[in-house]
């Protein structure tokens, strides 16, 4: 799967809250400052060219719906960050993270006891 630009993910990011969307719904739920619309409406172009949003239309306007899911995406680009960052190694990603100070030894726990829980 090909990663995202900022941008693009920013407006996914919108689309998948949305589930279902029409431009005007894609602006709306853009943080302030608002890109401009012609931006937005370019980069969900972008994104329906890439198979990440799919479009039903409805008359003369289009209803956006993502094809990639938040989950399957998000995925994908933690297993590439381990990848290309930790030679493939969950534990030395994980190991990184608590050299950096940025997961404690209570998250550690919670997510050892969430893997005995999908083990059993």
């Amino acid at each position: 799967m090909k990663p995202l630009t900022k941008a693009e993910e920013q407006i996914m990011h919108s689309i998948w809250k949305l589930e279902t969307a029409f431009l005007k719904d894609i602006i709306d739920a853009q943080p302030d400052p608002k890109p401009h619309s012609n931006t937005i409406a370019t980069i969900v172009k972008i994104l329906v060219d890439k198979g990440f949003v799919g479009v039903n239309q409805i008359g003369r306007v289009h209803q956006y719906f993502p094809t990639v899911s938040k989950e399957d995406y998000s995925s994908s680009t933690i297993r590439n960050l381990v990848d290309g960052y930790f030679e493939g190694s969950f534990a030395d990603a994980v190991s990184f993270m608590v050299k950096q100070k940025d997961i404690s030894v209570k998250e550690l726990e919670l997510l050892l006891q969430e893997m005995k829980k999908i083990k059993k």
